[in-house]
């Protein structure tokens, strides 16, 4: 059958301008990108090439190029180099103290570091000991001083205490890069990342070092990966050197590990340099002083001193296929670690970037081979990498997968905000050093998705969550999942009513950090929350009453048996939050209806009094400086735990007769025979 399409054309006259193409709009279009070198016989770049000049196919089938971009790289060692003008510096803001950097993206389509050489200095502080650090810190200062050349643009990172930090983004600026390195040296920066506490202590996650030792090669694979996914958004070549102190795989699972990271590096056109910092070793056969003799017949037969040879050489096995799996070099005995700098910089000569759209947008993880030419009888010597592994969408997650883009979300400084996220910490003491620390974490259960299994609605939520000392080790974790079944009646106001979730720790005074995520199991969308808190040392307070914090709510439910109270378990013995068989849910974002009651709850403490010293606390609301609202005062002078000394102080506020708006609210702590009292005050606002 043959089908007839008929167009009636109407001819262009005189009045009618020429119409302009139509603007193309690409839906579910990946663009991939390719840095392509291009050599002549004598080893020499190759210019002035176009995007004719090249052919590309992806699994065999052609693809459509466009753009090309020819990157002048001035070669040191080419002794025309005089000749060359140097690129533009890259304007670079003046660095502040105490300063978070990112790496900046650049814009779709545009080259932002046009002629230059992007080098990252990565050092994994996590299995560096001082004298190896300080080794690389040195060998850095020296690249950056002395060998660091015109087009070289450098980016510093650390990886320590579970998180990737970039300290500088990448700059030329010699100066702030010498900065860097001194607070880094001498440990006065705010990470406390210098020599003097250098030792990462706690894993990613908070487990003992002692009994998860073995997953120690695990965390640096994956903290390398994130840094590499980190300089994805450059199309550029990037060279990163990677300091550390050799890295053992142990077990097949680092193996996928190992996989996960070269397959990021090569995504991101990062290529691996790592340097052994132990430098030139020559150790004892038998050990050295730092360890007692092995004994045995293994001494005498050369089984030790083999065995001691073998492992030193394990260690570096994984830094060799980190370099030769993404096109980078590795440097080992060698106590000139600048050499390894200079090696990466040196690596990198003129080069094109090559983009083109994928015919293959499918996100399904598999290996794409990629075949690039030149046409027209063009020859020349082409290094390019031989392909990708696509980006996997949630949805085909394995458990690893999912597994592993927590632990990226949580190494990352930047935080991830797909999901709103609202939490509260509270602090009431439990004996004379000990906190218990009550969090809630809240989220709009609209943005949860429903998921229908065996006929029944249910939402997944996945959290995970560490709090760090002021040093940045890790003191306590929690790792939960959330299978919520749902009725109908509470599915169809999932879009309405928030879920909150509930846990808690035990510590000691002193200055925190916690850092919470949450992801929604069904499509992979993740929330961080990340705040500073103190517990203070109430036992040293003498001149005001010593009280807890203090947790506003709206609502007091049974135990194990609410929409908004999904952690069923909650009910800790410390908990003081539950009373008479009731949980106290505190309202995290404090904004409270006029139809529901205000609780106020916290506790008093007279650890120090030899008996029961009457209190009075009321509470009150204001308006700037206006009071409008005082509750009558509340004598107390029973309930005093013999246990803890804890007195607690509990008010029901009846909100019906305030009008709507923000309030100040303030909770008043008298101790008349002592003469003390204590003041606290936080913002609330309330709705019709």
């Amino acid at each position: 059958m043959t089908l007839l399409v008929l167009a009636l054309v109407a001819p262009l006259t005189a009045q009618q301008p020429p119409q302009q193409p139509p603007p193309v709009f690409r839906s579910g279009a990946q663009l991939t990108v390719e840095t392509v070198t291009v050599k002549d016989k004598a080893g020499r770049p190759i210019e002035g090439l176009t995007a004719k000049d090249f052919s590309i196919t992806e699994d065999g089938v052609p693809q459509t190029i466009s753009f090309v971009e020819f990157q002048r790289v001035p070669n040191p060692s080419d002794p025309l180099r005089t000749a060359v003008a140097a690129p533009a510096a890259v304007a670079t803001p003046p660095r502040q103290p105490d300063e978070q950097h990112q790496i900046s993206p650049s814009a779709p389509g545009d080259i932002r570091y046009r002629d230059r050489r992007l080098l990252v200095l990565y050092f994994d502080l996590s299995a560096m000991p001082p004298n190896d650090l300080m080794r690389a810190y040195v060998a850095g200062q020296k690249f950056i001083v002395t060998q660091m050349q015109a087009q070289d643009l450098v980016a510093i990172m650390t990886f320590q205490g579970g998180a990737v930090k970039v300290k500088h983004d990448f700059t030329g600026d010699r100066a702030q890069l010498q900065e860097v390195f001194d607070t880094l040296i001498y440990g006065d920066d705010k990470d406390g990342d210098g020599i003097s506490d250098a030792t990462d202590t706690g894993t990613a996650f908070g487990q003992d070092d002692a009994e998860f030792n073995i997953l120690n090669t695990d965390r640096q694979l994956s903290a390398l990966q994130t840094a590499a996914t980190m300089l994805r958004s450059l199309p550029e070549q990037k060279s990163l050197v990677y300091f550390a102190s050799g890295l053992r795989l142990n077990g097949v699972d680092n193996q996928a590990q190992l996989r996960a990271t070269t397959n990021a590096a090569i995504r991101a056109n990062v290529a691996i340099f790592p340097v052994d910092a132990r430098g030139l070793v020559a150790d004892a056969p038998l050990g050295d002083a730092t360890r007692a003799s092995p004994g045995g017949i293994g001494m005498f037969s050369g089984q030790l001193a083999n065995a001691g040879m073998t492992n030193f050489q394990r260690s570096q096995d994984t830094l060799y296929s980190l370099a030769k799996d993404t096109g980078g070099k590795a440097l080992f005995d060698n106590n000139d670690l600048s050499v390894g700098i200079v090696q990466a910089a040196e690596s990198v000569s003129s080069y094109y970037i090559v983009g083109f759209y994928t015919t293959h947008p499918e996100r399904d993880g598999r290996f794409h081979r990629v075949r690039i030419a030149l046409t027209g009888g063009l020859s020349a010597d082409l290094t390019y990498r031989q392909g990708y592994f696509a980006d996997k969408e949630f949805g085909r997650f394995t458990a690893a997968d999912k597994e592993r883009q927590l632990e990226e979300a949580l190494m990352l400084d930047n935080p991830v905000t797909e999901i709103t996220i609202a939490m509260e910490v509270n602090y009431f003491q439990l004996n004379r050093a000990e906190y218990f620390v009550p969090v809630a974490v809240k989220m709009p259960g609209s943005e949860l998705a429903l998921a229908r299994r065996r006929g029944a609605a249910r939402t997944v939520i996945d959290f995970i969550g560490e709090v760090k000392d002021d040093y940045g080790v890790t003191i306590q974790n929690v790792r939960d999942k959330l299978d919520i079944k749902l009725s109908d009646d509470t599915a169809s106001q999932l879009a309405k009513r928030p879920i909150q979730y509930e846990t808690g720790f035990t510590l000691l005074p002193g200055k925190y950090v916690i850092k919470f995520l949450a992801r929604d199991a069904e499509t992979g969308r993740i929330g961080t929350f990340q705040s500073s808190f103190i517990i203070p040392n109430l036992n040293k307070e003498e001149k005001r009453v010593p009280i807890s914090s203090v947790v506003l709510g709206s609502q007091r439910v049974p135990l194990g048996g609410a929409l908004y109270t999904v952690r069923k378990d909650a009910a800790l013995s410390a908990d003081p939050l539950v009373y008479d068989g009731q949980k106290l849910i505190p309202s995290v974002t404090r904004v409270f209806s006029k139809g529901r009651d205000l609780y106020v709850f916290l506790q008093a403490y007279q650890r120090n009094e030899p008996a029961m010293q009457p209190l009075v606390a009321f509470v009150s609301f204001y308006r700037g400086d206006v009071k409008v609202f005082e509750t009558a005062p509340l004598a107390v002078t029973s309930g005093l735990d013999a246990r803890t000394k804890a007195i607690p102080l509990r008010f029901s506020l009846p909100l019906t007769d305030l009008p709507a708006g923000r309030y100040d609210c303030q909770v008043t702590v008298l101790q008349p025979d002592g003469e003390k009292a204590a003041f606290w005050r936080a913002a609330i606002a309330v709705i019709p």
